[in-house]
């Protein structure tokens, strides 16, 4: 008897051609990973431990099966976990389960989730005991998006939009469906209700407090509130217009607004409630929220918790005792958890650099135990612990145990400087046949942002080719060109003003790198990214075309004057990308966008994008497209309907896994002049899966 997944390998590599069928013969006697397998990739996504800390609960992330279940966005299931890696299952299946918390005593798990007929999003509970969920809080006619419980659970915050007028779907029956762009958004409310488990939905009076309420957090006493607000519901200002403000219960009154620039992240107040932790910018151009900031309730008054800080700061959690705070830090390619106390600039590492990849801290009442994610270069996200006062790290969960009989390529940091004398560098994957002084095709992937970094952690996914690519004989390359985040603020700032400029140039540099050590065929490159990574996907296939044989481009920039006017960040764009604006320079802004040098590329251009993407309008593929194809370009286009700006769905992810290798073979590989047929071999794949259910 023959499994379902090799049917389906076995039509794959019969309808990709002979070296799909070699890869799959090879695949076989190595145990590498594949398309298939990688389509099958399971994470966890969310960690909290309980106030004793025993147990650890969490979700994981679960990918519905191809050309079986109906399509649609990973399911989210609910494990408990001891500190042995003793797991038990708690809400698995098609389940969608997010948000969890813990209560207080330790007796029970809150969690969010449609269950059986919900039509919105319910709080429930689930006893540690055993037994079935049950609901604890719905809402009349609408979700609750977030919540927040104080500390001896009587209260709860709840985050959540007004229920629909019931005359608007009726009209929209009836043809009156004019779209008012930007003017019909709506916002979200906060509402504080007491805690109490009943199966009838309420309709509680939302709170007067202006825009749209994003996050909120409980005071220790429980007699304020830490509240997030914006404007409107615009993401343009959730990311530029964002404030956390101290909010008086009793009298639904803001007390006091912190006074803060630029993007802000999360917060949170201290055990005592006398200072809260900030996570921000350093100021309105900063690109990334990597500043760690102290705010006194008292006074207001915030300070820089650590000045001129080389790396960015992404997660924090309160100590329960003391005024202590423990954090999570990206330096480099590498991350850090560390602890630092009030009073103090000097943190202490608890975790140091080049054990795992942390985030999302969790720590019990005694702070004696505290869960996180970690990932690694030979695994995607699993629960961690550390525990006592040496922080001992144990990892708890294996969510892929079939990775354990994978071979994987070796993978490294490296560092070298441009020619302008900046330090750049990246992360490399060797090819996993790599033999010393043998050259071998290169793929480069490229990160979006540009305020975000590549780390020497798990990089494989459906669109970043990595342990995938490289057992296939590639050599792939995360460059972390500058106006990458976790080396400072002013290291992110030096891309600002120079769109595709000396940033690109790094890209080049970084190649020629790995062609003079030897490892890379010049003249077999790939490059590849999405959003900014496919921005410098498509100024590979034009401007820097001769350095690059083949390129796959998603959700890419093509034009910058039409990008500015057809994204829903054009602010954020304008304050921490161009540092100007288009009518200020119509001819810069245009020589720096891929389709005015569309006329000299040599480049095979493979174009995919979400249809339904507001970051990145679809058009830009398209105008990128139309281009390249009257002036007889090598090039495709391929939309993927209901996906935005990258896809979530388990078909368009490994549709496009197959489309990213198929295109780099052809180019890399083969040599073909031809483009690969546009048809992907899934109705064989069906046939073979149909065969698989009947043995």
């Amino acid at each position: 008897m023959k499994s379902k997944v090799n049917y389906l390998k076995q039509a794959l590599a019969l309808s990709l051609g002979l070296l799909s069928s070699v890869a799959f013969a090879n695949s076989q006697e190595a145990k590498v990973i594949t398309a298939e397998n990688l389509a099958t990739l399971q994470s966890v996504s969310q960690t909290q431990v309980s106030p004793s800390g025993d147990l650890i609960a969490y979700t994981r992330s679960v990918p519905r099966e191809i050309y079986v279940e109906k399509d649609g966005k990973n399911w989210g299931e609910l494990y408990l976990v001891n500190d042995k890696g003793v797991e038990r299952p708690y809400i698995t299946g098609k389940v969608n389960v997010r948000n969890i918390q813990w209560s207080s005593d330790g007796s029970l798990i809150y969690f969010l989730a449609k269950m059986k007929d919900d039509k919105h999003t319910a709080l429930y509970q689930i006893a540690v005991a055993g037994g079935q969920a049950q609901k604890t809080l719905a809402l009349k006619n609408t979700s609750v998006n977030d919540y927040a419980l104080n500390s001896d659970n009587t209260k709860i915050a709840i985050l959540a939009k007004k229920a629909k007028d019931k005359s608007i779907k009726k009209l929209k029956k009836l043809g009156f469906k004019a779209e008012i762009y930007e003017e019909q958004l709506t916002n979200q409310f906060l509402y504080v209700v007491d805690l109490e488990q009943s199966e009838q939905a309420i309709t509680p009076e939302a709170w007067s407090l202006g825009g749209y309420v994003s996050d909120v957090h409980f005071s220790p006493t429980g007699k304020s509130l830490l509240v997030k607000t914006q404007p409107s519901a615009l993401i343009d200002e959730e990311y530029m217009k964002s404030q956390w403000h101290i909010v008086d219960i009793a009298k639904q009154k803001v007390m006091m607004s912190f006074a803060t620039k630029g993007k802000l992240g999360a917060a949170e107040f201290s055990y005592d409630g006398k200072y809260v932790a900030l996570h921000g910018a350093e100021d309105e151009h900063d690109p990334a929220t990597g500043r760690l900031f102290l705010a006194q309730v008292s006074s207001g008054k915030i300070t820089d918790w650590l000045p001129n800080f080389k790396g960015h700061v992404s997660d924090f959690e309160w100590s329960n005792k003391r005024n202590e705070l423990y954090f999570i830090a990206n330096i480099g390619t590498q991350a850090i958890v560390a602890k630092i106390k009030t009073g103090s600039n000097t943190y202490k590492k608890v975790v140091k650099a080049g054990k795992f990849i942390a985030s999302n801290l969790s720590l019990s009442d005694s702070d004696k135990t505290i869960a996180l994610k970690g990932n690694t270069a030979k695994h995607p996200n699993e629960v961690f612990i550390l525990r006592g006062k040496s922080h001992k790290q144990t990892r708890l969960t294996d969510s892929n145990k079939w990775l354990n009989d994978l071979a994987f390529a070796k993978q490294e940091s490296l560092t070298i400087k441009a020619r302008d004398g900046v330090e750049i560098g990246g992360v490399l994957v060797y090819p996993l046949d790599y033999k010393k002084d043998q050259r071998y095709p290169l793929i480069m992937s490229v990160h979006g942002g540009p305020e975000s970094h590549d780390k020497d952690g798990w990089l494989t996914a459906y669109s970043r080719p990595g342990q995938l690519a490289a057992a296939q004989g590639y050599a792939v390359f995360y460059p972390n060109y500058r106006g990458s985040t976790g080396k400072g603020v002013e290291y992110s700032k030096l891309g600002q003003n120079d769109y595709a400029g000396k940033e690109f140039d790094d890209l080049v540099d970084l190649k020629n790198h790995l062609v003079n050590i030897a490892l890379v065929n010049e003249k077999k490159v790939g490059i590849t990214g999405g959003s900014y990574g496919g921005y410098a996907s498509a100024w590979g296939a034009t401007k820097l075309t001769k350095h690059f044989a083949a390129s796959v481009m998603f959700v890419g920039i093509s034009n910058q004057l039409s990008k500015f006017g057809t994204t829903d960040i054009s602010n954020e764009m304008h304050l921490v990308h161009a540092r100007s604006y288009p009518w200020e320079k119509w001819q810069w802004y245009l020589e720096r966008s891929p389709i005015y040098w569309v006329g000299q590329s040599e480049t095979p251009l493979l174009i995919m994008h979400g249809k339904n993407d507001p970051r990145v309008h679809p058009g830009q593929s398209m105008e990128l497209y139309r281009y390249m194809k009257v002036q007889g370009k090598t090039v495709r286009l391929v939309y993927y309907p209901g996906e935005g700006h990258g896809n979530r769905k388990a078909a368009a992810k490994y549709d496009y896994s197959l489309r990213l290798m198929r295109w780099m073979d052809n180019y890399l590989k083969h040599d073909n002049k031809p483009m690969p047929a546009h048809e992907l071999p899934h109705a064989t794949n069906l046939s073979a899966q149909k065969e698989g259910d009947k043995d």
